[in-house]
């Protein structure tokens, strides 16, 4: 679950970084979704994985809650969240 969560956290990183191109910004309604159900599974990985093997899970979890909170600013910014 950990691998899982740390690859979508990379995937989900790349689309917030094409969602900060003005005028594309309306992709961050599509960034923040996906992320949180990263953010679900490495939460999960956490969770079910030992003390000592939880490092993937754990790199995902903050990696998908990263990208939700800069979507999340960059919608406030661009008048998206009202």
């Amino acid at each position: 679950m950990g691998l899982i969560s740390l690859v979508w956290g990379i995937v989900a990183m790349v689309f917030m970084c094409i969602a900060l191109i003005p005028l594309l910004g309306i992709a961050n309604w599509l960034v923040i979704p996906f992320a949180a159900v990263g953010a679900v599974i490495g939460a999960i990985g956490v969770m079910l994985s030992g003390s000592g093997k939880n490092g993937r899970a754990k790199a995902g979890l903050v990696l998908n809650g990263i990208v939700i909170v800069v979507a999340v600013a960059r919608l406030h910014l661009g008048g998206g969240i009202i």
